[in-house]
């Protein structure tokens, strides 16, 4: 079996993931002291109830009785008795938790009556950094509602613990609204035919037909997409042999509408041919 760690700052869905999973079948504890995720490792590790086939944790700034920097010695036990791990963060902008902090009656966990919110949250990001940076994978809500982020970890984690092959998601973006932090490669199709400039063409999306073949019928955006497909399809193996579980790629074009949409579509589709598991993600649609 293998032990999800969900963590990531306040206000960035952990709840909401943890409660996901725990609807899939996953035994789930939230806030759970990191002084004890050794002891439940080794409960996991010798339990034989199905109970626990799959579970996950949620560990976070909320922590006061044990000091986050010491989360690589606590995975490092985990190793020890065998027990596999993944390590999930979630994150999203502070303009983006300090607006969903305004519209809850809940309070940041970190705030009082010396700390401000903004405050908080940059606090909080500097005691996570010890688990940043064991993150396996990211994942940046900032763009994404309640419903978007509960398909995301069913297809990026419930679905990939069914099958061993890597989970690929290929998504596009607007580079007007910021790149995605989440991403391991990062392709910029600003360079391409802009259907934007068509009247006929710029109320259409890289999904439809019109937008398909306008841009089918570059030479330029074909070698692109062989290009970035030829790149990226040399080098997942690499990351499999690593047993890397994510890949997170991103192509961004000015507003995330038709070039970005019309090469991730592409993408997508050839990479599901080749076997792997792909999800298809439009930040901006």
């Amino acid at each position: 079996m293998k032990l999800l760690v969900i963590s990531g700052q306040s206000g960035s869905g952990k709840s909401v993931s943890l409660n996901t999973l725990e609807d899939y079948g996953y035994y789930c504890i939230d806030n759970l002291p990191l002084g004890l995720l050794t002891d439940f490792g080794k409960l996991l590790a010798q339990a034989d109830s199905p109970v626990f086939q799959h579970a996950a944790v949620g560990i976070d700034a909320r922590n006061q009785l044990d000091d986050l920097s010491n989360f690589n010695d606590a995975l490092k036990k985990l190793k020890e008795i065998g027990l596999e791990y993944e390590v999930i963060y979630l994150r999203a902008e502070t303009s983006c938790l300090l607006k969903r902090f305004s519209e809850t009656r809940r309070k940041h966990p970190l705030t009082n009556d010396q700390v401000s919110l903004a405050e908080a949250i940059e606090l909080e990001t500097e005691r996570l950094a010890p688990i940043i940076n064991h993150a396996s994978l990211q994942i940046d809500t900032t763009s994404t509602n309640l419903h978007q982020l509960r398909e995301l970890i069913r297809t990026r984690l419930v679905d990939a613990s069914k099958d061993s092959k890597l989970s690929l998601l290929i998504q596009s973006f607007g580079y007007k609204h910021g790149i995605p932090v989440d991403a391991d490669f990062v392709f910029d199709a600003r360079c391409l035919p802009n259907p934007y400039w068509d009247p006929q063409l710029r109320g259409h999306t890289g999904r439809d037909p019109e937008v398909i073949s306008f841009l089918s019928e570059s030479e330029l955006v074909t070698q692109y997409l062989e290009d970035v497909s030829g790149f990226i399809g040399r080098w997942l193996p690499c990351y499999e042999q690593e047993n890397r579980a994510y890949v997170t790629v991103s192509i961004g074009c000015t507003g995330g509408q038709h070039r970005s949409v019309f090469l991730t579509e592409q993408m997508s589709r050839q990479f599901s041919g080749l076997g792997y598991k792909v999800i298809t993600r439009h930040r901006e649609l």
